[in-house]
């Protein structure tokens, strides 16, 4: 009997991270760094801390928060991972429990930190 593989698992977080950060990456990156702050196309109230704080407290902003922070993390883990062969580091059980444990601390935190806001 052949044993049972966790790597679907961290195929379809990474998968799912990879995809997010695609399509949303470059758009965040431009809303909150460059747009917002010097005023370009968009208003500095649109970023203000009532519209970020009611956008935090609305479960569904809740969602899209949680959505970014945790796919990225785990995206970052398992690239992270996979790439440790090619700077010469032999992935092992411990170097998988550091990239992974990472992410999965980074994700409870923030999930702990999202649920937080708001009560």
């Amino acid at each position: 009997m052949k044993k049972r593989s966790n790597a679907p698992i961290f195929w379809a977080l990474f998968g799912g991270g990879g995809m997010l950060s695609a399509l949303t990456g470059p758009v965040l990156i431009f809303i909150t760094g460059i747009a917002v702050p010097l005023g370009f196309l968009l208003p500095h109230e649109l970023m203000s801390y009532p519209r970020m704080l009611a956008f935090s407290q609305n479960i569904i902003g809740k969602l899209c928060i949680l959505a970014v922070i945790v796919l990225y993390l785990w995206h970052a883990a398992h690239r992270i991972f996979k790439s440790l062969h090619d700077v010469g580091i032999h992935p092992s059980p411990a170097s998988k429990m550091a990239c992974y444990g990472t992410a999965f601390i980074g994700s409870v935190l923030a999930i702990y930190a999202v649920l937080a806001v708001g009560f």
